[in-house]
């Protein structure tokens, strides 16, 4: 780091993500320090600056006692061992020590059994089982649609959606197969328990059983939520493609049509494609976090509509990569047999394939919130 950037970087003050320290000697100060930044997205520990951003300075024994305690705390205290660099700078004040922590790939870390994480300049305690699940699913140790629904079983089975499908796609007949051993080889059902994906996609009461996982969607006269009144308003709820239907079902009939040269007999043109809320739609179902307890949500407004998905972009991924075709199975069961139920291919192309046919789309991450919305401006 250039000496003008770590000046830039202490006037701007502790934040999430840059933690000052006038001077460092306890293991464990230094390893919840550690925990907290590799368990939410890495960060910068400045030595030898006061919390009001005034620069104490360290002495060179001062720097070489803090590298050693940096190391040792790294690959003992911190479990699993964490990523850190250090680098010193000198300032007119003295020597400052800066402890850049990775963001943890094998979350979540631990000192002593307990996980930290940043909360804003400060840091907590994660005691939540919902947020540690989020943090196995983000080293991939474990995904929310392969979570057991406690309360279901076989009985829950709409037996003629399932049937249906075995039919299409592997040509049996349910009965000869069994239905149980079926679920169980599909990934859908362990211990006599359907898991989120077998509730979501053939399940007779997904609702009843994951009452959360259902579509809000409102249509308002303004551009603006606290509006007191409404166009339409549902709640959409249904197995994974009745869900898709419904929702797809509610946008076409609040999209104005556009008559473009036709004649006054012609029905109008929808003033946006439909492959566009295919699209997005498919991605809010598909890649939602299912840790998450909350509905999707569909707005629709004078001047936009937004679909709004609980949990922020998995991993590493950001805006710009998802726009470029990049992606992220955060939810691999019911991605693969999403392609055989939505229009979905699953390749990291139905953005790109939205933004082609029509350009005028935003994406916001809301990363404290935990949410990532889709934002679809009319053309008028």
């Amino acid at each position: 780091m250039e000496i003008s950037e770590l000046i830039s970087t202490i006037a701007k003050g502790e934040t999430s993500h840059c933690q000052f320290k006038r001077n460092m000697t306890n293991q464990d100060s230094m390893a919840e320090e550690m925990v907290a930044f590799c368990n939410s997205g890495g960060g910068l520990i400045v030595i030898g600056v006061s919390n009001d951003g005034a620069v104490a300075g360290l002495s060179s024994l001062d720097v070489d006692r803090l590298n050693q305690l940096v190391s040792n705390t790294a690959s003992q205290s911190v479990s699993p061992p964490a990523l850190v660099t250090t680098e010193s700078l000198e300032l007119p004040e003295g020597l400052v020590l800066l402890v850049k922590v990775a963001d943890g790939m094998r979350k979540p870390y631990t000192h002593k059994g307990t996980i930290v994480v940043k909360s804003g300049s400060d840091k907590r305690k994660v005691t939540a089982p919902e947020e540690m699940q989020r943090m196995f699913q983000a080293s991939k140790l474990i995904h929310g649609d392969e979570v057991p629904v406690p309360t279901s079983s076989v009985s829950d089975l709409d037996l003629k959606l399932f049937s249906e499908f075995v039919r299409s796609q592997y040509n049996e007949e349910l009965e000869t197969v069994g239905a149980p051993q079926l679920l169980t080889n599909m990934n859908l059902m362990r211990d006599n328990m359907l898991n989120v994906a077998g509730v979501l996609l053939f399940s007779s009461r997904p609702q009843f059983l994951l009452p959360s996982f259902i579509v809000k969607a409102v249509a308002f006269p303004e551009d603006s939520i606290v509006s007191n009144v409404y166009d339409d308003s549902e709640d959409l709820g249904g197995d994974l493609g009745t869900l898709f239907e419904k929702s797809l079902a509610f946008i076409k009939r609040n999209l104005k049509k556009t008559q473009g040269s036709k004649t006054i007999n012609s029905i109008g043109k929808p003033e946006i494609p439909d492959i566009v809320f295919e699209e997005l739609l498919a991605n809010a179902f598909i890649h939602r976090d299912y840790f998450i307890s909350a509905p999707v949500r569909l707005f629709i407004f004078s001047d936009r509509i937004e679909i709004i998905s609980p949990g922020h972009l998995p991993n590493n991924l950001t805006i710009e990569n998802i726009k470029r075709g990049n992606s992220n199975m955060r939810n691999p069961i019911l991605a693969s047999f999403a392609t055989r139920i939505l229009p979905y291919r699953g390749i990291g192309s139905g953005i790109r394939r939205a933004l082609a046919s029509y350009s005028t789309i935003d994406f916001e991450e809301d990363r404290d919130g935990n949410l990532f919305t889709a934002r679809v401006w009319f053309p008028r």
